[in-house]
Protein backbone atom coordinates (compact mmCIF):
# COMPACT_ATOMS: atom_id res chain seq x y z
CA UNK A 1 0.00 0.00 0.00
CA UNK A 2 1.36 3.62 -1.03
CA UNK A 3 2.41 5.83 1.97
CA UNK A 4 -0.04 8.60 2.25
CA UNK A 5 2.44 10.88 3.88
CA UNK A 6 4.29 12.29 1.29
CA UNK A 7 0.93 12.51 -1.15
CA UNK A 8 -0.56 15.30 0.41
CA UNK A 9 -3.26 17.15 -2.26
CA UNK A 10 -7.01 18.45 -1.80
CA UNK A 11 -10.22 16.04 -1.52
CA UNK A 12 -12.41 18.67 -3.13
CA UNK A 13 -14.07 17.40 -5.65
CA UNK A 14 -13.12 13.61 -5.71
CA UNK A 15 -15.61 10.63 -5.36
CA UNK A 16 -14.25 7.27 -4.46
CA UNK A 17 -10.60 6.86 -2.98
CA UNK A 18 -8.42 5.02 -0.33
CA UNK A 19 -7.36 6.24 2.77
CA UNK A 20 -5.45 4.49 6.08
CA UNK A 21 -7.95 4.23 8.91
CA UNK A 22 -5.57 5.63 12.17
CA UNK A 23 -8.15 4.71 14.41
CA UNK A 24 -11.32 1.40 15.33
CA UNK A 25 -14.80 2.97 15.19
CA UNK A 26 -16.02 4.73 17.51
CA UNK A 27 -20.07 6.40 17.48
CA UNK A 28 -20.10 5.30 13.78
CA UNK A 29 -17.36 6.78 13.07
CA UNK A 30 -13.12 6.73 12.66
CA UNK A 31 -10.16 9.02 11.63
CA UNK A 32 -7.91 8.38 8.23
CA UNK A 33 -5.63 9.55 6.57
CA UNK A 34 -5.48 10.16 2.88
CA UNK A 35 -3.45 11.79 0.90
CA UNK A 36 -1.29 12.63 3.89
CA UNK A 37 -4.70 14.09 5.25
CA UNK A 38 -6.12 13.14 8.41
CA UNK A 39 -9.97 13.89 8.21
CA UNK A 40 -13.30 11.93 9.89
CA UNK A 41 -14.90 9.29 8.42
CA UNK A 42 -18.11 8.48 8.99
CA UNK A 43 -18.52 4.81 9.30
CA UNK A 44 -21.51 2.65 7.35
CA UNK A 45 -23.46 0.50 9.57
CA UNK A 46 -21.49 -2.67 10.91
CA UNK A 47 -18.17 -2.00 9.21
CA UNK A 48 -15.54 -3.06 11.66
CA UNK A 49 -12.43 -1.02 11.06
CA UNK A 50 -9.05 -1.77 12.14
CA UNK A 51 -5.81 0.47 12.84
CA UNK A 52 -3.78 0.56 9.46
CA UNK A 53 -6.69 -0.82 7.57
CA UNK A 54 -6.89 0.34 4.10
CA UNK A 55 -10.68 1.73 3.27
CA UNK A 56 -12.66 2.12 0.78
CA UNK A 57 -14.08 6.08 1.47
CA UNK A 58 -16.64 7.80 -0.57
CA UNK A 59 -17.62 11.71 -0.48
CA UNK A 60 -20.68 12.80 -0.26
CA UNK A 61 -21.27 16.25 -0.17
CA UNK A 62 -18.98 17.59 2.67
CA UNK A 63 -19.05 14.12 4.58
CA UNK A 64 -16.65 11.24 4.36
CA UNK A 65 -17.89 7.79 4.41
CA UNK A 66 -16.08 4.50 4.58
CA UNK A 67 -18.03 2.01 2.46
CA UNK A 68 -15.55 -0.93 3.20
CA UNK A 69 -12.55 -2.12 3.98
CA UNK A 70 -10.37 -2.70 0.81
CA UNK A 71 -7.37 -4.28 2.64
CA UNK A 72 -6.61 -5.63 6.71
CA UNK A 73 -4.14 -4.30 8.12
CA UNK A 74 -1.03 -6.14 7.30
CA UNK A 75 -0.12 -8.80 10.08
CA UNK A 76 3.07 -7.77 12.09
CA UNK A 77 5.17 -11.31 12.40
CA UNK A 78 6.28 -12.26 15.71
CA UNK A 79 9.90 -11.67 16.27
CA UNK A 80 11.80 -14.82 15.88
CA UNK A 81 12.13 -17.09 19.21
CA UNK A 82 15.78 -16.65 20.53
CA UNK A 83 18.13 -19.62 20.21
CA UNK A 84 19.41 -20.53 23.39
CA UNK A 85 23.20 -20.70 23.51
CA UNK A 86 24.19 -24.66 24.36
CA UNK A 87 27.73 -23.64 25.18
CA UNK A 88 28.01 -21.56 28.01
CA UNK A 89 31.06 -19.26 27.78
CA UNK A 90 34.67 -20.08 29.27
CA UNK A 91 34.53 -18.46 32.72
CA UNK A 92 37.66 -19.94 32.92
CA UNK A 93 39.26 -21.96 36.28
CA UNK A 94 36.49 -21.36 39.33
CA UNK A 95 38.18 -19.05 42.20
CA UNK A 96 40.45 -21.48 44.58
CA UNK A 97 38.62 -21.78 47.87
CA UNK A 98 39.98 -18.96 50.41
CA UNK A 99 42.65 -20.58 52.88
CA UNK A 100 40.64 -20.06 56.93
CA UNK A 101 42.61 -17.49 58.90
CA UNK A 102 44.82 -19.25 61.31
CA UNK A 103 45.44 -17.01 64.06
CA UNK A 104 48.12 -18.09 66.82
CA UNK A 105 49.40 -17.04 70.31
CA UNK A 106 50.76 -17.54 73.55
CA UNK A 107 49.12 -17.30 76.84
CA UNK A 108 51.16 -17.24 80.06
CA UNK A 109 48.97 -18.43 83.35
CA UNK A 110 50.50 -17.70 86.73
CA UNK A 111 48.85 -18.94 89.76
CA UNK A 112 46.51 -17.10 91.04
CA UNK A 113 46.93 -19.12 94.20
CA UNK A 114 49.04 -21.73 95.88
CA UNK A 115 48.22 -24.50 98.86
CA UNK A 116 49.21 -27.51 100.67
CA UNK A 117 46.47 -29.38 101.77
CA UNK A 118 46.78 -31.77 104.96
CA UNK A 119 44.82 -33.72 107.40
CA UNK A 120 41.59 -32.28 106.38
CA UNK A 121 42.72 -28.72 106.05
CA UNK A 122 45.17 -25.98 104.45
CA UNK A 123 47.93 -25.53 106.27
CA UNK A 124 48.75 -22.21 107.45
CA UNK A 125 52.57 -23.18 109.53
CA UNK A 126 53.64 -22.77 106.08
CA UNK A 127 53.14 -19.27 105.14
CA UNK A 128 49.84 -17.53 104.18
CA UNK A 129 47.51 -19.84 102.53
CA UNK A 130 47.10 -18.22 99.22
CA UNK A 131 50.82 -18.06 98.04
CA UNK A 132 52.06 -21.12 100.07
CA UNK A 133 54.76 -24.05 99.17
CA UNK A 134 53.65 -26.75 97.58
CA UNK A 135 54.10 -30.21 99.03
CA UNK A 136 53.83 -34.03 98.58
CA UNK A 137 53.96 -36.89 100.57
CA UNK A 138 55.08 -37.03 103.92
CA UNK A 139 58.15 -36.87 105.99
CA UNK A 140 59.95 -39.88 107.32
CA UNK A 141 58.64 -40.26 110.71
CA UNK A 142 55.93 -37.30 110.83
CA UNK A 143 52.87 -37.97 112.88
CA UNK A 144 50.78 -35.76 109.78
CA UNK A 145 49.29 -37.13 107.29
CA UNK A 146 49.82 -37.07 103.45
CA UNK A 147 50.00 -33.74 101.34
CA UNK A 148 48.68 -32.39 98.53
CA UNK A 149 50.17 -29.40 96.76
CA UNK A 150 47.88 -27.29 94.62
CA UNK A 151 47.88 -24.15 91.83
CA UNK A 152 45.32 -23.07 90.79
CA UNK A 153 44.80 -20.59 87.96
CA UNK A 154 41.51 -18.61 88.68
CA UNK A 155 39.61 -17.53 85.04
CA UNK A 156 42.88 -16.92 82.89
CA UNK A 157 42.61 -20.29 80.94
CA UNK A 158 39.52 -19.53 79.58
CA UNK A 159 39.99 -16.34 78.14
CA UNK A 160 40.69 -18.16 74.81
CA UNK A 161 37.96 -20.20 75.63
CA UNK A 162 37.36 -21.97 71.51
CA UNK A 163 41.39 -22.45 70.90
CA UNK A 164 43.45 -25.51 70.30
CA UNK A 165 45.75 -25.59 72.40
CA UNK A 166 49.17 -26.50 70.06
CA UNK A 167 51.54 -26.89 74.10
CA UNK A 168 51.39 -26.53 77.19
CA UNK A 169 54.81 -26.20 79.41
CA UNK A 170 55.07 -25.72 82.95
CA UNK A 171 57.69 -23.84 85.07
CA UNK A 172 58.15 -25.26 88.75
CA UNK A 173 61.12 -24.91 91.42
CA UNK A 174 62.06 -27.50 93.79
CA UNK A 175 63.08 -26.47 97.56
CA UNK A 176 65.39 -27.85 100.67
CA UNK A 177 63.00 -31.18 101.75
CA UNK A 178 63.43 -34.57 101.87
CA UNK A 179 66.49 -35.77 100.13
CA UNK A 180 68.74 -33.82 97.96
CA UNK A 181 68.19 -36.59 94.81
CA UNK A 182 66.35 -36.04 91.62
CA UNK A 183 62.92 -36.91 92.85
CA UNK A 184 59.97 -37.10 90.66
CA UNK A 185 56.77 -35.70 91.32
CA UNK A 186 53.15 -36.97 90.66
CA UNK A 187 50.82 -34.25 88.59
CA UNK A 188 47.18 -34.67 89.16
CA UNK A 189 44.84 -32.02 87.71
CA UNK A 190 42.22 -30.52 89.52
CA UNK A 191 38.80 -29.55 89.10
CA UNK A 192 38.54 -26.39 90.67
CA UNK A 193 40.15 -22.91 89.35
CA UNK A 194 40.39 -21.12 92.85
CA UNK A 195 40.83 -22.99 96.17
CA UNK A 196 38.04 -24.30 97.93
CA UNK A 197 37.27 -24.33 101.50
CA UNK A 198 37.52 -28.25 101.71
CA UNK A 199 39.75 -31.25 99.66
CA UNK A 200 40.73 -30.57 96.20
CA UNK A 201 39.00 -32.76 93.87
CA UNK A 202 42.20 -34.50 92.46
CA UNK A 203 41.48 -36.21 88.40
CA UNK A 204 43.98 -37.23 85.71
CA UNK A 205 47.50 -38.01 86.80
CA UNK A 206 51.11 -38.12 84.92
CA UNK A 207 54.74 -38.18 85.62
CA UNK A 208 56.00 -34.65 86.73
CA UNK A 209 59.73 -33.37 86.35
CA UNK A 210 62.40 -34.98 88.27
CA UNK A 211 64.54 -32.33 90.39
CA UNK A 212 67.08 -32.34 92.77
CA UNK A 213 66.81 -29.30 95.26
CA UNK A 214 67.37 -26.43 94.55
CA UNK A 215 66.37 -27.38 90.25
CA UNK A 216 64.36 -25.23 88.10
CA UNK A 217 62.69 -26.63 84.85
CA UNK A 218 61.00 -23.69 82.75
CA UNK A 219 59.61 -26.20 80.28
CA UNK A 220 58.08 -28.74 81.54
CA UNK A 221 55.58 -30.31 78.68
CA UNK A 222 52.04 -30.76 80.05
CA UNK A 223 49.88 -33.04 78.25
CA UNK A 224 47.68 -30.71 75.97
CA UNK A 225 44.76 -31.90 77.08
CA UNK A 226 45.10 -30.93 80.57
CA UNK A 227 45.72 -27.12 79.44
CA UNK A 228 42.75 -27.79 76.75
CA UNK A 229 40.54 -29.09 79.43
CA UNK A 230 41.31 -25.81 81.43
CA UNK A 231 40.56 -23.54 78.38
CA UNK A 232 37.53 -25.46 77.92
CA UNK A 233 36.77 -24.90 81.62
CA UNK A 234 35.97 -28.38 82.86
CA UNK A 235 39.28 -28.08 84.85
CA UNK A 236 41.43 -25.45 86.71
CA UNK A 237 44.42 -26.06 88.65
CA UNK A 238 47.25 -28.62 88.80
CA UNK A 239 48.54 -30.46 91.92
CA UNK A 240 51.25 -32.87 93.32
CA UNK A 241 49.84 -35.70 94.82
CA UNK A 242 50.79 -39.44 95.68
CA UNK A 243 49.10 -42.55 97.60
CA UNK A 244 52.08 -42.85 99.59
CA UNK A 245 54.53 -41.35 101.77
CA UNK A 246 57.39 -40.85 99.20
CA UNK A 247 58.88 -39.13 97.55
CA UNK A 248 58.99 -36.34 99.80
CA UNK A 249 58.71 -33.33 97.78
CA UNK A 250 58.65 -29.46 98.13
CA UNK A 251 57.97 -27.39 95.18
CA UNK A 252 58.01 -23.48 95.74
CA UNK A 253 55.12 -21.36 95.58
CA UNK A 254 53.74 -17.80 94.66
CA UNK A 255 55.50 -16.66 98.11
CA UNK A 256 58.82 -18.28 97.18
CA UNK A 257 58.85 -17.60 93.82
CA UNK A 258 57.06 -15.19 91.70
CA UNK A 259 56.98 -17.43 88.96
CA UNK A 260 56.18 -20.73 90.78
CA UNK A 261 53.83 -22.71 88.94
CA UNK A 262 53.72 -20.79 85.98
CA UNK A 263 52.13 -22.48 83.07
CA UNK A 264 52.32 -21.54 79.86
CA UNK A 265 49.58 -22.28 76.95
CA UNK A 266 50.10 -22.38 73.15
CA UNK A 267 47.47 -22.24 70.58
CA UNK A 268 45.50 -21.50 67.64
CA UNK A 269 42.36 -20.89 66.19
CA UNK A 270 41.21 -21.45 63.07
Amino acid sequence: MADWSDVKVSLAGTGTFLGRADSAVSGAACTATVGGIQITVRTVNGLTVAVNDTLLIHRVGSVYWAVGVAAAAPAVPPPPPAIPDATPPDAGDPAPIPKPTVTTGTLTCTPVSTATYRDGKWRTDIGPVGSADTYQGRYSGSSYGRMTGCAFYGSKPRTIAGATVTRATLRVRRLTSGDFAARTATLRLVSQSTRPAGAPTLNETTSGPSLAVNATTSGFVVPNSWAQAMVNGTRGGLAISISSDDPYIRWAGRGSWSAAWTLTINWRRG
